[in-house]
């Protein structure tokens, strides 16, 4: 909890005289709602909330920080799990407020601003039957997921999410307010596809969008946990095949019922033709004997719903991830060890499976790098307990450490929990680091913007 620098009402007086958002102090009746996130274990108290309604408000919120010597650190959606944008006796400027979606569906285009959750871009999208690659989890927002990447259902079909992006509006750390598109600012906006929130505050984002529903062929299918090592060598080898349309994700999970049970479950999304579609899910469905089988014809915003009960707000969360070119016998029975030793019954091993279009851009075309074919491992650690914390924590590390010697190179900024520093940031960045770190020196030499997969100035690095 923040015991540093506190603001009265009155030192307000400048800012509010034009803010049409909220401005929170840690005394009024809302602050500690709206100073929570999404990881329960982010327990921090910035020194001011201010609420932004419109860019100008950020403008004004940035300044009013700046020249009081004010941390600052950024909100968007929240779910983060390294929590970045609390921060002890800062000024959180929140974004979440601002909900603007527009979108064209001539153009196939949307602007969002930059408190929009992908729930509610699905929403908009889909009244026109059009999406972008999105998160998998409806409450995430889409500014932490698109600056830092951006894996998701559609992926394999037309690329990650910042492949999608055409343009963001960006407050830099003079107050500047910028655009920056492949005709504007080109090299900005190639840094602002993965860099993450290091060279200002994106106030809205554009994209490009795609005949996509509303329905589409896909859903979860689980099996019991002494069938899970020959369903992730089907996974293995439907992936290896799998056409663009086709997304597949696996996991080791407990059931949603409460009881504990250990489950195998795959995840799938395919966005091409009906028929298509659901000779793919007979093929998954034909393959042993599922305990849930929930394949099928599914609107595409409930798909993008489907894990949201496994990720409940203010849950206690600790995550590590890795990269795999290959997913091995021996890795597969690696996890399947490590999640028999889990903890908690909240706890899972999320594998997701890279192909398609997410590949065909070269590594240096956004400075998100990470065009391989393989897979992801997320090593979700997740409880109630806090005095559990530890047992969980060290559950995680040791799953990690135990992939080691069978990983690639590189890291999700996304994914990176927050114990992870620079070396995680360089890691997630590859070749690309020293051109990041250009931009850096150049829109914020200071590193006003911080509190973030933070890539620092030359002079601190």
């Amino acid at each position: 909890m923040g015991q540093g620098r506190r603001l009265e009402r009155s030192d307000l007086a400048s800012l509010e005289a034009g803010f049409s958002g909220a401005l929170l102090l840690p005394t009024d009746a809302d602050y500690d709602d709206v100073r929570r996130v999404h990881n329960g274990m982010i327990d921090r108290c910035p020194a001011l909330i201010a609420r932004c309604q419109d860019t100008a408000d950020v403008v004004d919120a940035l300044a009013f920080a700046r020249d009081r010597g004010l941390t600052v650190a950024v909100r968007g959606g929240g779910h983060n799990v390294a929590g970045r944008a609390v921060v002890d006796d800062a000024a959180m400027i929140d974004l979440s407020p601002m909900k603007g979606a527009h979108v064209d569906p001539k153009g196939r285009r949307i602007r969002a601003q930059g408190g929009v959750t992908w729930g509610e871009f699905n929403r908009a999208t889909q009244l026109h039957g059009l999406a972008a690659t999105g998160g998998a989890v409806s409450s995430t927002g889409i500014a932490g997921l698109t600056l830092g990447g951006g894996f998701g259902f559609l992926m394999s079909k037309f690329g990650y999410t910042v492949d999608n992006l055409t343009a963001v509006e960006l407050v830099t750390a003079d107050g500047a307010v910028l655009q920056a598109s492949a005709d504007e600012n080109s090299e900005l906006f190639w840094g602002l596809r993965g860099g993450g929130g290091n060279f200002g505050i994106a106030t809205s984002f554009e994209y490009r969008l795609h005949p996509v529903g509303p329905t589409v062929q896909g859903g979860l299918i689980a099996y019991p946990f002494e069938d899970t090592r020959e369903m992730m060598r089907f996974y293995r080898d439907l992936s290896a095949d799998a056409v663009d349309e086709f997304t597949l994700a696996a996991s080791l999970t407990h059931s949603a019922d409460g009881t504990g049970t250990r489950l195998g479950a795959m995840l799938a999304c395919h966005c091409g033709s009906a028929g298509e579609g659901a000779g793919v899910m007979d093929r998954m469905r034909r393959f042993g004997t599922p305990a849930i089988d929930g394949l099928g014809p599914i609107p595409y915003c409930a798909l993008n719903r489907i894990l949201d009960p496994s990720f409940p707000k203010l849950a206690l969360s600790y995550w590590k991830s890795c990269f795999l070119g290959a997913l091995g016998d021996d890795v597969i029975d690696l996890l399947r060890e490590a999640f028999q030793r889990c903890p908690s019954p909240m706890s899972k091993l999320i594998l997701e499976h890279f192909h398609g279009a997410a590949l065909r851009p070269r590594s240096d075309d956004t400075a998100f790098p990470h065009r391989n074919p393989g897979f992801s491992v997320l090593i979700i650690s997740q409880w109630q307990d806090p005095s559990e914390s530890a047992a969980n924590i060290a559950w995680a590390r040791e799953t990690y450490d135990a992939l080691q010697p069978f990983t690639c190179d590189g890291a999700y900024s996304n994914y990176l929990d927050d114990d992870e520093k620079l070396a995680g940031v360089r890691r997630a960045f590859g070749e690309n680091f020293a051109r990041l770190q250009a931009l850096k020196d150049r829109y914020d030499p200071e590193n006003l913007f911080r509190h973030n997969q933070n890539i620092p100035p030359s002079g601190e690095a």
